[in-house]
């Protein structure tokens, strides 16, 4: 059931975004649109939260201690970073009053990488299934995963599509994969904003307290102080 609901997510979100989007934008509107969307997504989100906590809890494919820990923990700072980052300035998001505007420079997150949201989603799939290796995790968990990096690429096809100027011109001097604009010498590493680092790292500490039970630090957090 995690595997029908999860590939439900997953399939309405690359068929409405792409080949029913057209369509569906010419019946019903931009506005109309992005609110049968938002609903259809709330809709299977919603079905694969209930598959999963049903789910029958299957034996971890790998044993998870400390170092495993501090790996994810890691991975789940950059995410954080990149995460908060988007949230301001990113010519991804949808721009249902007007076309979609591009930076005149990729500073930040967007340095890195012109999907920092989509990376930021997929770096956590991995660290849920890095620290958590059952069954049901690995497939939600890789649905994540393959609707953020898919759903990345495609994004570019669709804005090539509908802003071929202003989408090839971020193209020019962004990149997909991280860092390989900054390698390639067409953006420069740095000038990340207030929102990113320090939104970031509030994200990351609520985070990992959060996980702590999890863990089990928090345990020896308590031991370690008596």
């Amino acid at each position: 059931m995690v595997l029908i609901a999860a590939t439900a997510f997953v399939g309405t979100h690359f068929l409405l975004s792409h080949p029913l989007r057209a369509p569906l934008v010419a019946r019903m509107g931009e506005k109309g649109f992005l609110g049968l969307y938002s609903l259809v997504a709330a809709v299977t989100l919603i079905w694969t939260i209930i598959a999963y906590r049903a789910a029958p809890v299957t034996p971890m494919l790998w044993p998870v201690g400390d170092a495993l820990w501090a790996v994810a923990t890691v991975i789940m700072l950059v995410a954080s970073i990149l995460l908060l980052g988007s949230l301001v300035g990113n010519p991804a998001m949808p721009h249902p009053d007007g076309p979609t505007m591009v930076p005149a420079e990729a500073k930040g997150v967007f340095a890195i990488t012109r999907h920092p949201m989509m990376w930021a989603f997929a770096l956590w799939g991995l660290a849920h299934i890095v620290v958590y290796p059952v069954t049901a995790n690995i497939i939600l968990s890789g649905a994540i995963i393959l609707l953020s990096l898919v759903g990345a690429a495609l994004q570019d096809r669709k804005k090539e599509q509908l802003t071929p100027a202003a989408w090839q011109h971020w193209e020019s001097r962004t990149s997909y994969w991280p860092f390989a604009a900054i390698l390639a010498g067409r953006a420069r590493f740095g000038q990340f904003g207030l929102h990113a680092l320090a939104g970031g790292l509030v994200v990351w500490l609520a985070a990992t307290w959060a996980h702590m039970p999890l863990a089990g630090w928090s345990a020896g957090i308590w031991r370690w102080l008596d």
